[in-house]
């Protein structure tokens, strides 16, 4: 047989034992899954309570814990037991362990969920410990766990089947822990920085605030074909012109029916606010404060090593104009090119491959993914986006084809999008019109004009600043993960082969 073969066989014989195990355990006692235990307190607590207990020591402290048993040593006489907030150790013997409790050792398997009830000691070895007095089968798993030191090494397996990659993988049970943490940070940075958090429709009947392509659905009831949120921006907004605040934000999840890549996931989670009375340049010193802090709750310390880089979130992050970055990096000078013929024939006459009908803006914004985002490792704020391609944000003063947009980037990732968001109704409106009719020239017919977000527009919101937040992506870097799908607990991946 071939290797998989055998581990398949194996496997087979194991859950066969298994099964055998738990119609015994059925017969000897009442519930072998029971519907609640009571413990009086966690494996962390009890080693910070007992962090000064030294060794040979045994104290007359009775306590109660329950946990997954990780290994069973000597026919079950030491046991280590974790729960989510750590280990410690059982000890099983006839001198201080029930005869019901001993007739279970031989029925419990590694994997099975536990709780035990007995005296607190220090080994002479120094591993904290519990005397045994009684253990309660709480959970019989059917299923032996993955080899405990190596974990899954099929990286396909560890997304498909999260709950064993984090079982056996402290790598993996600390970074989302980590993610917890993050996403925590941000409300709070929010809330403390007096933003107000809202919770937006995730079905649209009319998709938009930022350009992809949608996932469809379609609501029974209502006879009505529907899209998962692209962005929540123009619900978002709605809520300045309500005046319910001035500060609104929403840690939210996004659906783009795009490619997956690892830094592409088609659901990933943004934190979107908008900040009546600001423009990019608060937004830019929001994102300095926010990184900075949450570098500091990770790391403790604003500077951090992602993979082989030093990187440092202390601000203030290099400001570099889109246009500037281009001429350095080429030579080019777009700003000196008036037409969108001349600006198409400059990046030809470069080396770049651009569309016949592209823009002076679109291929400004092409040569700086191209030639300029590779380079950009420490984070830095690129600024003055060309108006072709950002149809919600305001025009530099005196240079009407530039807005006042910027992405946050570091590592070579577009972290952060923010603009000083448009709030003139006529010209959202033109723009807005103008961004359909490419649409439709695309081929992308089911896209239609908000007509309620117009109308709220109408009504007057204030001058504002706007930020999107790629939360995957941020927590990538904090975290050290080079693939997207370390940092989501069940990513998208295909089909499982037959």
């Amino acid at each position: 047989m071939t290797d998989t073969t055998n581990e398949t066989a194996l496997s087979s014989d194991a859950t066969q034992v298994r099964a055998q195990k738990l119609a015994l355990l059925r017969d000897k006692i009442s519930d072998v899954y029971p519907a609640h235990f009571h413990r009086t307190m966690t494996n962390a607590e009890l080693a910070e309570k007992y962090k000064n207990l030294e060794a040979d020591v045994e104290t007359q402290d009775v306590v109660t814990v329950a946990g997954r048993v990780y290994s069973s040593r000597n026919s079950g006489m030491f046991m280590d037991i974790h729960d989510a907030s750590g280990k410690i150790q059982i000890f099983s013997h006839k001198d201080v362990t029930g005869e019901e409790a001993r007739d279970l050792l031989p029925l419990i398997d590694i994997g099975d969920i536990i709780g035990v009830t007995g005296v607190v000691r220090r080994t002479k070895r120094g591993e904290l410990t519990i005397n045994a007095q009684s253990i309660i089968m709480l959970t019989k798993s059917l299923l032996p766990m993955p080899e405990k030191w190596h974990g899954l090494s099929d990286i396909e397996l560890r997304y498909r089947k999260r709950h064993l990659d984090i079982m056996t993988n402290e790598e993996s049970k600390l970074r989302f822990q980590q993610r917890s943490r993050i996403v925590s940070g941000i409300r709070r940075f929010m809330e403390n920085d007096g933003f107000m958090e809202v919770e937006t429709p995730m079905l649209h009947s009319v998709y938009g605030g930022a350009t992809a392509e949608p996932f469809k659905t379609h609501h029974n009831t209502l006879k009505l074909d529907m899209y998962l949120r692209i962005a929540p921006e123009l619900f978002l907004k709605r809520t300045l012109v309500s005046g319910l605040t001035d500060k609104v934000f929403e840690i939210n999840r996004n659906f783009r029916n795009e490619g997956v890549s690892t830094r592409h996931n088609p659901e990933f989670t943004m934190m979107e606010c908008y900040w009546a009375y600001a423009d990019y340049e608060d937004i830019m010193d929001l994102v300095e404060r926010m990184f900075a802090q949450l570098a500091m709750t990770v790391h403790g310390s604003t500077e951090f090593k992602f993979q082989d880089k030093e990187l440092s979130f202390k601000g203030p992050f290099k400001r570099v104009p889109m246009p500037a970055a281009v001429m350095e990096a080429t030579g080019i000078d777009f700003l000196a090119i008036k037409t969108d013929e001349e600006a198409r024939a400059a990046a030809q006459a470069a080396g770049f491959e651009v569309e016949k009908d592209w823009t002076w803006g679109e291929c400004l914004a092409f040569i700086f993914e191209e030639k300029v985002e590779p380079t950009l490792i420490q984070p830095c704020h690129v600024i003055h986006f060309p108006k072709d391609i950002s149809p919600f944000a305001k025009e530099v003063p005196d240079e009407p084809r530039l807005v006042e947009r910027f992405e946050t980037y570091c590592n070579t990732w577009e972290l952060g999008n923010a603009f000083s968001e448009l709030n003139d109704p006529e010209e959202q409106r033109r723009r807005m019109v103008e961004q359909l009719e490419q649409a439709h020239a695309r081929g992308e017919k089911e896209k239609q004009l908000d007509e309620e977000f117009l109308d709220a527009m109408d009504q007057g919101m204030p001058p504002a600043g706007g930020l999107g937040i790629g939360v995957d992506r941020l927590v990538m870097l904090l975290t050290d993960s080079p693939s997207i799908r370390d940092v989501i607990l069940f990513p998208a991946r295909r089909a499982k082969a037959d």
